[in-house]
């Protein structure tokens, strides 16, 4: 039996989890690469330092990069820490993926829309951009994924509108207010395509949490002196997380808050 009353077995555990890992070693590839206009595909997997193309048994998520203890096998360079990291975080999604929606098809559709973040949030985080090629190839995803699973097409066409919408305005705003741009078109496509996967309510509060996150570190980087230039969609992504996994229990807490404020 993969399954137990308590939820998925051991076995279908271990299977999603290396399953996500493997994924997660394809998002390196994505986060490295797509910025940089290479292909995807080829040349197969190198190193980045001598490029030396690394063979399969020197390529095993997480555990590669363990037994080399973080070197390149052919260089002696390190490897950055960023590839252990992506792939243990995907495994860990794909993970919580299955014991938040059973092994269902919904369960594979809200992880594909998570590693698509993972890779997001990494891309803006170093480059400040948000590629169009994942952010519109993940909302036409989710409009076309939403009648079989999620929120449903209605649904999904809304949310897509409303969260990639109130982004748009609120850009607007601050171009018209402060005259310069607050808001970059990536963000604005990156929320269509989140509220294509989640609707309109779970996408907005993903857009207020986002905000507020984003809004922390900044008030970190004024008071370290630097400039507030945030990653927006780094936070977007990881408010995603959040409300995907605790969206029931932020409202609740939010709720709660605004009754003892009353």
């Amino acid at each position: 039996m993969l399954e137990t009353a308590l939820g998925p077995g051991i076995a279908l555990s271990v299977l999603v989890f290396a399953l996500g890992a493997v994924i997660g070693s394809f998002l390196n590839v994505v986060i490295y690469r797509v910025p940089r206009h290479l292909s995807i595909v080829r040349p197969p997997s190198s190193c980045p330092s001598c490029e030396h193309r690394i063979p399969a048994y020197w390529n095993i998520p997480l555990l590669s990069w363990l037994f080399l203890r973080g070197r390149c096998h052919f260089c002696h360079n390190r490897i950055p820490i960023r590839y252990p990291l992506v792939e243990l975080l995907s495994a860990v999604l794909a993970l919580g993926c299955l014991w938040r929606f059973g092994p269902t098809l919904q369960a594979a559709s809200v992880f594909a829309l998570l590693a698509a973040l993972v890779a997001v949030a990494w891309i803006d985080w170093e480059h400040m951009i948000i590629p169009d090629a994942i952010s519109l190839g993940f909302l036409v995803l989710g409009l076309a994924l939403a009648p079989f699973t999620g929120p449903g097409l209605l649904n999904a066409l809304l949310g897509a509108a409303a969260a990639g919408g109130l982004l748009l305005l609120m850009g607007v705003i601050w171009q018209k207010t402060r005259g310069v741009d607050g808001m970059g078109g990536g963000d604005i496509k990156l929320m269509a395509a989140v509220g294509a996967f989640l609707g309109p309510v779970p996408s907005l509060l993903v857009i207020f949490v986002g905000a507020f996150l984003g809004a922390l570190y900044g008030v970190v980087l004024l008071r370290k002196g630097g400039q507030a230039k945030v990653a927006f969609g780094t936070f977007l992504s990881m408010a995603a997380v959040l409300v995907i996994f605790f969206g029931p229990w932020l409202i609740d807490w939010y709720l709660g808050a605004i009754r003892l404020g009353s």
